[in-house]
């Protein structure tokens, strides 16, 4: 399984390619500063639910889902 700090550079870089003020940007972000802080994936996953406006946070868990299956 691949660790929240490696995640948070994936993500990381998913922001740094997306436009500037896009909803990819924010949500890459967003999930990027999460795992780089928590400890666990489960514990990022919280955090990330607790995320708003709405939409970036369902952009959010969905990017955090798809990096941390695979």
């Amino acid at each position: 399984m691949t660790d929240n700090l490696d995640l948070a550079a994936s993500a990381q870089q998913l922001a740094d390619a997306a436009p500037a003020g896009s909803l990819d940007r924010v949500a890459a972000t967003s999930v990027a500063i999460t795992l780089a802080t928590t400890r666990d994936a489960e514990q990022a996953r919280k955090t990330l639910d607790g995320l708003s406006p709405d939409d970036v946070r369902q952009a959010a868990v969905t990017l955090f889902d798809r990096l941390s299956t695979g």
